[in-house]
């Protein structure tokens, strides 16, 4: 299970960061700046969620295979961004695939500091998400997390599949590919469709 983890960990690190180089790129970053939002938004998730949990150190200091990681996606990011199209369609697809893998681990490191159903869920948004929190406030955006958009219950729900499965028995790797591929499915599904949740605030 935790060389399992470790993969997902490392494909999605690899995901998150060229979401990062794209939208640095997009605000015209040089490339310190490129990596550097590349890199938070690869490991701030992860980071965040390692915080909280006492005795745990937080996974980059110790798995340096995510910095390379996180590097080749930057200069993966560079290299092919005029064949990637332009910009944003590259940059939600990317975004999705890591919104998926790292809330599934995410969900299960909170299993085997066993936690609670309900903390693994937010321990798993957390991961998933909060690397493009902190992304979109560095480069001045308002956070897609924050808007009417669904992006986080997409996260909460397919965590809360992953852990129905792993109550279930289900084994491996249909433990991870099913609420994986949801979540990646219809993050993208959101985005094509433009569904997003009901408005608390009347009509101008």
């Amino acid at each position: 299970m935790e060389l399992i983890l470790n993969y997902i960990g490392i494909i999605g690190s690899f995901a998150l960061a060229i979401s990062g180089a794209l939208t640095a790129m997009h605000k015209r970053f040089d490339p310190f700046g490129v990596l550097i939002i590349a890199f938070v938004t690869a490991v701030g998730g992860g980071t965040v969620r390692d915080i909280m949990l006492t005795g745990k150190t937080v996974f980059w200091l110790e798995q340096t295979s995510y910095i390379y990681f996180i590097i080749a996606g930057t200069f993966f990011a560079v290299i092919f961004r005029n064949k990637l199209g332009y910009i944003q369609k590259p940059l939600l697809f990317f975004d999705a695939i890591g919104l998926g893998l790292y809330t599934i681990a995410g969900v299960q490191i909170g299993i085997s500091f066993e936690l609670s159903p309900i903390i693994c869920i937010i321990l798993g948004t957390i991961t998933g998400s909060f690397g493009g929190v902190i992304r979109d406030i560095f480069v001045n955006e308002v956070p897609v997390i924050f808007k009417k958009e669904i992006y986080a219950t997409v996260s909460i729900v397919g965590g809360a599949i992953y852990l129905t499965l792993y109550k279930l028995g289900v084994s491996n790797p249909l433990l991870q590919i099913v609420p994986i591929l949801f979540i990646i499915i219809t993050r993208l599904l959101v985005i094509k469709y433009k569904i997003s949740l009901p408005s608390i605030y009347a009509k101008e």
